[in-house]
């Protein structure tokens, strides 16, 4: 029996749920790049960020090339760009509306401290 695409869905962003997944993700927007430079710009173990890279490849959001001694990692497909672009257009919006809210609130809360 197929998986309702709900359900793949969610399994899609939980893969997304751990923050060294991300910024990997991000850093190969700007094109393929080999794992000593993920490893130079992710503070993290070299086996932790080994594992990250194979859920990655796993789901296909990643692709690994062997040139040499050396593995180079891309986007499977410029959509992950675009979707973490989105995500940053959603939060932006988010974190401006809290923003707003906590500023009315302020302004609130000095219109009761001096009545």
């Amino acid at each position: 029996m197929a998986v309702p695409l709900y359900q793949a869905k969610a399994e899609f962003f939980r893969t997304l749920g751990h923050p060294a997944r991300i910024r990997v993700l991000e850093i190969l927007q700007d094109g393929p790049r080999p794992v000593r430079d993920l490893l130079a710009e992710i503070e993290i173990e070299p086996s932790s960020l080994s594992q990250q890279l194979a859920v990655l490849r796993r789901t296909q959001l990643v692709t690994a090339t062997r040139e040499g001694n050396t593995v180079v990692y891309a986007l499977s497909t410029p959509d992950v760009a675009e979707l973490l672009r989105a995500a940053r257009r959603i939060l932006t919006e988010m974190i401006t509306d809290q923003g707003e809210l906590l500023a009315e609130l302020r302004s609130a809360g000095a219109g009761a401290k001096s009545a």
